[in-house]
């Protein structure tokens, strides 16, 4: 039988885990196995940076915390090595840094994701990984919005740096004006 101070520290953990899930946007449940101190370091240090909090915790825990969610339904992919990353504002950092990982290192597998409480495919979690990141999502909206703005600050500029004369479609207005008056001076002299 375990000792109460163990008990105690094991139900702390459950309810640490509990609030990770369920203030978390978007997590991934991976199996970390084979994966060496120095790569794990190089991920933790890359998940920290985006704001991703990557714990590794027993599957038993895990279980607990998440009996009664709708990601109690992952409970086929709690075997083995078990850490699970969460983020509380960005959606897709935790699946892109997880997915770029597993490609470059043969053992480690991603095994399940969830967005707002509710479990998501693999495939689902896949394209999430494929998404820009919200700082690339917000510098293409503002340079949507920016270029029609920029192009009409060019056309004036270029107006200015002319002068301010005219464009050359009344240049050719006054040619065409021209060429009409020598014609008959033409014809005169025959």
């Amino acid at each position: 039988m375990p000792s109460v101070k163990v008990l105690e520290a094991k139900k702390a953990q459950v309810e640490v885990l509990k609030e990770k899930f369920s203030s978390a946007v978007a997590g991934v449940v991976v199996d970390y196995k084979g994966t060496s101190v120095a790569d794990d370091t190089k991920l933790r240090k890359e998940l920290r940076e985006a704001g991703v909090d990557y714990v590794v915790a027993k599957n038993t825990l895990i279980r607990l915390a998440v009996e009664g969610t709708a990601l109690a339904e992952m409970d086929e992919q709690l075997n083995g090595t078990t850490a699970v990353a969460t983020s509380t504002e960005d959606y897709v950092a935790a699946a892109k840094i997880l997915s770029k990982f597993a490609e470059k290192h043969e053992n480690f597998k991603i095994k399940a994701g969830f967005l707002d409480g509710e479990l998501i495919s693999l495939e689902k979690l896949e394209s999430l990984a494929k998404l820009p990141s919200k700082e690339q999502l917000l510098c293409t909206v503002l340079f949507a919005f920016q270029a029609p703005m920029a192009s009409f600050a060019r056309a004036i500029q270029a107006i200015i740096d002319k002068g301010g004369e005219a464009t050359e479609a009344p240049a050719a207005e006054e040619a065409a004006a021209e060429a009409p008056a020598e014609a008959p001076a033409t014809e005169a002299a025959e």
